[in-house]
């Protein structure tokens, strides 16, 4: 699509509704402010929160842009002032709060990350949304340890794939629960040491037939999982809610939380101020980037896409077909 100097191609939202509504628009190129890089977009990773955006249940924060897209990866070709982490030309993946579907996009350079060495930029484009939520819910919010026993619930989505993986790296035992052979398959591929198929079996008797219980549980399902999450629960267990794809209410009874001393919590990510995502950035830096370089841990990509294919993305991300990240590419066709 040919674009005039000073504008850019970007996928807006015309209005609430089905992937339908996603469409290709031209917007201003924006300018870094202080603090901040701008990047010229070789991938935005798809999340489910874009489509709840999309669908007019997850509005942007004030001041952040209303085009969708969390995550992205590419080239700097601007830095605003004070920003003395990256310079032009450096490759980063990184978080943003919208505005990953576009051709260029601004960040907080504390939201950047350097792309790990032997990744490409489509593979990079899948780390941050995921990494950073996994990273803040399951070890931060979650205080997973080595040896305890660790169960996600959907463990072939981008954030299962990489709940599995950094679980089992930093020693713990790793259960999900899926919705098929194939995808359980590529769980155990990924250190899951047993994937549920949640269409056959009942996760709460697997996983204590297994191990006997659970330590920590990341639920992104919620509705009627919320009881029995509670049931599988070890004494002082945590669970950590991030999502509700079968709704956020509930009949529970309470009495176990009491009585096993449990922590019932969760979180959102997107309007956390840069220094909380700053923080999170150091420390998979640190603790997760070597992790990567070295290939035990690695983003599982499932299909990449034009930008200009955006609906195309969604409509696989509803369909829950894919395995691992959807990943939209600007220079594509």
């Amino acid at each position: 699509m040919a674009q005039a100097a000073g504008t850019m191609t970007a996928i807006e939202i015309a209005q609430p509704g089905g992937p339908s509504v996603l469409r290709a628009t031209h917007r201003p190129i924006p300018a870094p402010g202080a603090g901040e890089v701008l990047v010229r977009v070789a991938a935005a990773g798809v999340n489910r929160p874009d489509v709840l955006q999309r669908q007019g249940g997850y509005p942007p924060p004030p001041g952040a842009s209303d085009i969708p897209g969390l995550e992205i990866a590419g080239e700097v070709v601007a830095v605003g002032e004070g920003v003395r982490s990256f310079a032009e030309g450096d490759r980063v993946c990184a978080l943003v709060t919208g505005g990953g579907y576009a051709e260029y996009c601004v960040a907080p350079a504390a939201q950047c990350l350097p792309v790990p060495a032997g990744l490409s930029d489509e593979e990079a484009a899948c780390l941050p949304e995921t990494f950073f939520t996994v990273w803040s819910n399951v070890f931060d919010r979650g205080r997973l340890m080595a040896g305890e026993i660790f169960l996600v619930h959907g463990g072939s989505s981008g954030i299962g794939t990489v709940a599995i993986q950094l679980a089992r790296a930093f020693g713990a035992r790793v259960f999900t629960t899926v919705g098929s052979a194939e995808k359980a398959a590529v769980c155990e591929a990924l250190g899951a040491e047993r994937a549920i198929n949640y269409r056959s079996e009942d996760f709460v008797e697997a996983v204590k037939a297994a191990a006997g219980g659970a330590d920590l549980i990341l639920d992104m399902v919620g509705g009627d999982y919320i009881a029995r999450d509670i049931a599988l629960l070890n004494p002082e267990g945590r669970l950590v809610f991030i999502a509700f794809l079968k709704g956020p209410k509930a009949e529970v009874n309470f009495a176990p939380v009491m009585v096993k001393r449990l922590t019932v919590t969760g979180s959102t990510l997107r309007a956390r101020d840069v220094s909380f995502k700053a923080a999170i950035a150091a420390a998979l830096q640190t603790k997760v980037w070597p992790l990567i370089e070295s290939g035990q841990v690695k983003p599982v990509l499932h299909t990449r896409l034009p930008l200009a294919r955006a609906a195309e993305a969604h409509s696989l991300m509803e369909s829950s077909a894919h395995i691992g990240k959807i990943v939209l590419l600007t220079g594509a066709t």
